[in-house]
């Protein structure tokens, strides 16, 4: 399946992956035979007969798939509509479950939307929050976490991949300190899930955020893993018939679930191939990149996912950089902050002013990224480029006139 063009795809370069990846065909046909009338339509919570009962069956094996790629307890999976609800569950209903031990929680300036605004919303309701800032490359050191940790600290939040740099945190330095200190340790793993080892256990981490639709499965299904032996359940945000133990009720989607599923499991199976093809690809596409004078590689050179390669350019304006780009499916930035005006929050952290910001693009490889598409790229970035630049010094030739 690597390496082939999706079918039904549209004509051109797909290197937005980080924002979304194309449905796998294999996810797919998992998914229709579990919307069959003679399969899976039936309800998971009516167990009382066998539609109900082949429907749970499905969940219960998608589960197993999902908790087995990061060695997590399915019996402690909570099903969600994707990774936004996934974090707001973990660092709403975690730290509301521990609000006993206090009411201070720890998280990076430079995570997803998705936990910053829930410790927004937490800090509205009278919580202290402790923003870290990262260094120049994006990193995130365990002494600062330590150094963080108060007495009534009861969650920190440490993204593992940055969905827009692509850098790579220690996850496990920082979870043996949040261990040692008896705090609960929540890690978004949307970007790193099949592309990093990922273990809750070696790793301390006692909440974990994953979704589907990143990984060539489907959108609106994500879920959030709880370690057994921290934590066993977090204060739902939702109320309901009480399903998934009262953590989030609703009725399971259970085509998205058998799909989410099919995805995991696929990522088991091909991960050990799949990363060093990738890890290729990027280092192609920054050789070609790199070429062109003032291109800067954000984020740490060698700790990064090999999915995920953000550049910022200087002398080009943003706007018509993306505009000369718009062959080449990229964003500038996380899709979720695309449709605003503002630079990248995320690259600003990392010491860039608003005007390099802005003029930046995220490039993200996946599963049917192949080298032509790469070249493709580079081609189009260098000739956007010196177009750009070019139009930039007649305009300054023509002012100074």
């Amino acid at each position: 399946m690597q390496n082939q063009r999706v079918p039904g795809m549209a004509e051109g370069v797909y290197l937005d992956y980080a924002s979304t990846s194309p449905l796998d065909p294999r996810v797919r046909d998992c998914m229709l035979t579990a919307m069959d009338d003679k399969a899976g339509f039936g309800n998971p919570s009516a167990t009382n007969h066998a539609y109900g009962q082949a429907a749970g069956a499905m969940v219960a094996t998608a589960a197993q798939q999902v908790a087995g790629l990061v060695n997590g307890d399915p019996e402690l999976l909570v099903w969600t509509s994707g990774a936004t609800e996934s974090d707001n569950l973990a660092i709403i209903g975690g730290a509301e479950f521990r609000r006993g031990r206090g009411r201070h929680v720890i998280a990076v300036t430079t995570e997803h939307k998705a936990v910053l605004s829930a410790c927004d919303a937490l800090e509205h309701r009278g919580w202290s929050i402790t923003r870290l800032q990262p260094d120049a490359d994006g990193l995130i050191s365990a002494q600062q976490v330590a150094d963080a940790i108060r007495d009534d600290t009861t969650l920190v939040s440490v993204m593992h991949v940055n969905n827009e740099t692509g850098v790579v945190q220690d996850i496990a330095a920082i979870g043996e300190r949040c261990r040692a200190a008896g705090v609960l340790l929540h890690t978004d793993a949307v970007q790193s899930a099949g592309r990093l080892p990922l273990d809750m256990q070696s790793m301390n981490i006692d909440l974990l955020t994953v979704n589907a639709h990143k990984v060539c499965g489907p959108k609106g299904i994500g879920a959030l893993l709880l370690n057994p032996t921290t934590i066993r359940r977090v204060e739902p945000l939702l109320f309901g018939g009480g399903q998934q133990r009262g953590m989030r009720p609703g009725t399971l989607p259970v085509h998205q679930i058998v799909g989410m599923g099919e995805a995991f499991r696929l990522l088991s199976g091909e991960m050990a191939d799949e990363v060093p093809r990738l890890t290729k690809l990027r280092e192609q596409l920054w050789s070609g990149l790199s070429q062109l004078p003032g291109v800067i590689l954000n984020g740490h050179p060698q700790q990064r996912s090999a999915s995920i390669l953000t550049v910022s350019v200087s002398g080009v304006e943003g706007e018509s950089l993306r505009f000369a780009l718009r062959d080449i499916a990229v964003t500038s930035g996380s899709a979720c902050n695309s449709a605003t005006a503002e630079p990248s929050y995320v690259l600003r952290a990392l010491g860039h002013d608003d005007v390099l910001a802005e003029a930046s693009i995220r490039f993200s490889l996946g599963r049917f990224t192949t080298g032509a598409d790469i070249e493709a790229a580079i081609d189009a970035f260098g000739t956007a480029v010196r177009h750009l630049r070019a139009v930039a010094a007649t305009g300054a030739a023509s002012e100074a006139a």
